[in-house]
């Protein structure tokens, strides 16, 4: 049994998808389970590059926002549709909060798919993950989530703007997956989201191993966040890009 923590890029855009591309969608994987992070526009169709629908084990969502759950009813037809195929015998269990009843209510879906609660005070098993919570500042309730496995840590930060709270949250992880929404000379005039400087600041003050940015702009050069990212951190940056697989 491989495991190796794996964790695959379907989708990183913010807002909605480019062509042939997704929103905010990431695949988890270690021991044989499969565990989709978010699932954005896009999110479905990406998600069969890499895997069968019938082989998902499970599906967590940050929050609910569109270009983070919004094919999440696409996701939920597939299984019924793998249910009468003969290829489904279980209900995908779908973890979200429930600050947003209506949303978290609407995971559970016939026997084809059922909504599993998750706070921010608890720390629970998915799979062969420990999997805990931080919210984040964003106009809606928001969960960054650390995935613990075989000694290695993820951490990803879903949607936010600075929280002193992160810094500690992401302590010492292998790899930080954090937004970056923003360039530099944004700060302070939008809301919600990170500057890819601050979301350096982050990495080099929870002293993470490496620095993984996502939920991109569609605009300007993806380039200069990386660079500006460097200005705040000195260990390994990336940019995420359609399929990248990472292993740790």
């Amino acid at each position: 049994m491989n495991r190796t923590l794996k964790w695959t890029i379907l989708g990183f855009w913010g807002a909605y998808p480019e062509a042939d591309s997704a929103t905010s969608t990431y695949l988890l994987e270690a021991e044989g389970y499969r565990l989709l992070v978010d699932c954005g526009s896009g999110a479905v169709s990406r998600l069969q590059r890499h895997r069968s629908i019938q082989d998902l084990d499970a599906l967590i969502l940050s929050h609910y926002h569109h270009d983070h759950i919004a094919d999440v009813g696409v996701l939920q037809y597939a299984m019924l549709i793998q249910n009468q195929l003969g290829n489904r015998k279980k209900p995908l269990p779908i973890y979200g909060h429930r600050h947003d009843i209506r949303h978290f209510n609407a995971l559970t879906f016939a026997e084809y798919t059922t909504g599993v609660s998750i706070t921010e005070d608890q720390t629970i098993r998915i799979g062969p993950f420990e999997v805990s919570f931080c919210p984040t500042t964003h106009p809606v309730y928001c969960l960054a989530m650390r995935f613990n496995h075989n000694g290695k840590s993820l951490v990803y930060t879903a949607d936010t703007e600075w929280s002193e709270p992160l810094v500690e949250f992401a302590r010492d992880a292998d790899l930080l997956v954090c937004e970056a929404n923003l360039y530099n000379h944004q700060w302070g005039k939008v809301g919600g989201h990170l500057t890819a400087g601050q979301a350096g600041e982050l990495a080099a003050k929870a002293r993470v191993k490496s620095l993984l940015l996502t939920h991109f702009p569609h605009y300007g050069d993806l380039e200069t966040l990386a660079t500006q990212a460097k200005e705040t951190y000195g260990g390994p940056v990336a940019l995420a890009r359609q399929d990248m697989v990472l292993s740790l």
